[in-house]
């Protein structure tokens, strides 16, 4: 009888730890990546390349840092709250996208395929689609950066 209370115990402080950190997560503040600096500067193809080339090197480099990347617009997504900006290497079919939300999403949609901007936000980090045989690199909380 003993090893069932402890394994009941365990299980009760697991769910309460577990909840915490559900918590934390949605809850979560950032701060605007507008004021924030950028922890690198690349260019899209670039970005894509160093992917390409090891793409779990390029995750420790880059994930989860604020980055300006600068290229050509190639697709503009948009939905009712959120815009997702495309900036991808035609030869490969590989690409970045880049999500824009509420507060910036008014300058998101001033852009339109073919444009040359920059574009900072937090990485989300990259891999490669057998699906599509391409990889791609996913950005969050972006800005246009000017």
């Amino acid at each position: 009888m003993g090893k069932v209370k402890y394994i009941i115990i365990f299980c009760i402080v697991t769910a309460i730890a577990a909840g915490i950190g559900i918590g934390y997560r949605l809850t979560e503040k950032f701060d605007d990546t507008a004021n924030m600096p950028a922890d690198h500067l690349i260019t899209a193809l670039n970005l894509i390349q160093e992917f390409q080339k090891n793409d779990r090197i390029a995750n420790l480099k880059y994930a989860e840092k604020i980055i300006t990347v600068t290229g050509l617009v190639t697709e503009v997504e948009h939905a009712n709250r959120t815009a997702n900006i495309k900036m991808g290497d035609p030869a490969t079919g590989s690409y970045v996208i880049f999500a824009f939300q509420d507060k910036n999403l008014s300058e998101a949609k001033s852009i339109k395929k073919g444009d040359a901007i920059a574009i900072k936000g937090s990485c989300g980090g990259g891999a490669y689609s057998k699906i599509f045989a391409a990889e791609f690199i996913t950005f969050k909380r972006c800005v246009l950066d000017k």
